[in-house]
């Protein structure tokens, strides 16, 4: 008997559609007030449509421009929509590159799949973004000003126009590029120490918990809450620290993967600390990942001024935190992650109490190396020109 099944057709970044922009936008200086505004998009954006009767359609690079959507498009309604925090790295060497981009594009995939958008070859993020970069790097990351970066913002979103409780049926895959703020330019004011001050989370208050989706990169993860990121920017901190259960786990800061190194209170021995992946209540990070894999390979052992460190994924509370500060036993503390890269905490105010996270200054400088040896994978500096976890983007366009 005659088979009636058909393929659908699968996301392939080979073959590309190109649209050239007519009307360039302005590229905005660096530190500008249209850098900083983080909405300031470079020429062109890719984009790939999704159907559920015929799979993917030929990708295609085009000029920057508002999406028509129907305000009966499942992401309005359902939240079905999900994205990556990635960057595109001018090299010392003039090249462009990615940072494991593979990473990126399978944590695409799960989040995708987790709320009931479409698979995909996650490979082939990596190539779609190479033919945006072909097209606008030149010009907004000049080969003369090795160093810079640009933010990418892979996002799908079910937009098709069924209204109801079921699963999208049409979707729409699309990267665009933004000029970014350099946290590690940003000097602190006068008087004050480097670092990020956090504020605990209330015990009413939840970020993610187990079963939810707290280990996909979904809108619906954030906009809940962005209520409680306002009021800690109101009081003078910049990010919240989100802890958990009755016991306050610590989980994640804000938008990044949040590390502390201290001195084991049974050992004695200096451990490097961040929340486990097992209970699904943290993303998993690529910063964190990274730092994770450095640190096993490169400080269980001496490095230069720095004591060898046992590197932990554990459950740890609030408490512990506490207790290891009136202890003496912080080292120093530090998040990661794509927009903040690693930042240093100086503080965190857990109640009325004020945890001081730089601990003995003689002991400090974990993060700082770890942001050296990223950085030199990134730019492609310091013999790191040809890491395996950089994706090179070849054959970039000067028109």
């Amino acid at each position: 008997m005659p088979s009636f099944t058909s393929a659908v057709a699968e996301l392939d970044a080979s073959v590309v559609k190109i649209t050239r922009s007519t009307n360039l936008r302005p590229v905005p200086a660096p530190g500008s007030p249209e850098e900083l505004s983080h909405s300031h998009c470079t020429d062109h954006m890719a984009t790939v449509r999704w159907t559920d009767a015929n799979g993917w359609e030929t990708p295609e690079v085009r000029p920057y421009e508002n999406l028509s959507i129907p305000p009966t498009a499942s992401c309005l309604h359902y939240a079905t929509e999900c994205f990556e925090g990635m960057k595109v790295y001018r090299g010392y060497d003039g090249k462009l590159r990615l940072f494991r981009p593979d990473c990126n594009g399978e944590r695409l995939v799960n989040s995708s799949q987790r709320t009931s958008l479409p698979g995909f070859r996650f490979e082939e993020l990596k190539r779609l973004i190479a033919k945006l970069m072909q097209i606008d790097g030149a010009r907004w990351l000049p080969k003369d000003q090795p160093g810079r970066f640009l933010y990418l913002r892979p996002t799908m979103i079910g937009n098709g126009p069924h209204l109801g409780v079921q699963t999208p049926k049409e979707a729409l895959l699309f990267v665009i590029a933004v000029p970014w703020p350099d946290p590690s330019k940003k000097v602190p004011e006068p008087g004050t120490k480097p670092g990020l001050k956090l504020l605990a989370s209330h015990p009413d208050t939840i970020r993610a918990w187990p079963g939810g989706f707290g280990y996909a990169k979904l809108g619906a993860n954030y906009g809940p809450s962005l209520q409680a990121h306002g009021q800690a920017l109101a009081v003078g901190f910049d990010q919240v620290l989100w802890l958990f259960g009755q016991d306050r786990q610590v989980t994640e800061a804000g938008a990044s993967n949040f590390f502390v190194i201290w001195e084991n209170k049974e050992t004695g021995k200096r451990e490097m600390v961040t929340a486990p992946l097992e209970n699904q209540l943290i993303l998993p990070g690529v910063t964190r990942r990274s730092v994770l894999e450095l640190s096993r390979a490169e400080l269980t052992r001496p490095c230069g001024d720095l004591a060898p460190v046992e590197v932990v994924e554990k459950s740890f509370t609030i408490g512990d935190v506490e207790q290891a500060w009136r202890e003496g036993r912080i080292v120093e503390s530090f998040v990661c992650g794509t927009a903040y890269f690693i930042t240093p905490v100086k503080l965190i105010r857990n109640g009325d109490v004020d945890i001081d996270m730089l601990g003995a200054a003689e002991n400090a400088g974990y993060a700082k190396q770890l942001k050296t040896w990223l950085e030199a994978i990134m730019f492609g500096k310091d013999g790191k020109e040809n890491h395996e976890w950089s994706y090179v983007i070849e054959g970039e366009s000067d028109k």
